[in-house]
């Protein structure tokens, strides 16, 4: 399979799978004679997968750590399970960090509707957003 059906029946762009190779998240694939990659039909799988992770959150360094297990023969579920388990701390933290950031800004919105855009001085950029 050439690069360009890896993409099309992937959705992912030539230049990405390029990269992906570069930083060691796919394998490359053995050449033509002609010069061509050749990549086997279980790329679709990897690259899937790739995705997917990708997509909760995972970075490529830990996908292609992920990759490496596999590739040794290693079933790598234990491992991918405390992964997804420490991203869902990070999740967890960020949610509640948008939490307080959200009601902060709600309490700015509040705090807008009692000041009077005429006593806005030039000590600050915005009265709004100064320190009260």
């Amino acid at each position: 399979m050439r690069i360009g059906e890896v993409a099309a029946a992937t959705g992912v762009p030539v230049k990405t799978l390029r990269y992906w190779e570069q930083v060691g998240v796919l394998h490359p694939p053995p050449r033509e004679g002609s010069g061509y990659r050749n990549y086997p039909t279980k790329v679709i799988d990897q690259v899937q997968f790739i995705l997917s992770a990708q997509a909760v959150g995972l970075s490529l360094q830990v996908i292609s750590g992920i990759i490496r297990l596999r590739s040794k023969g290693v079933t790598p579920c234990a491992h991918v399970e405390g992964l997804l388990r420490q991203r869902l701390e990070e999740i967890d933290r960020r949610m509640e960090s948008l939490h307080e950031a959200r009601s902060e800004v709600q309490r700015l919105l509040e705090r807008a509707q009692e000041l009077d855009p005429q006593e806005c001085d030039d000590r600050s950029v915005c009265h709004l957003i100064a320190q009260v």
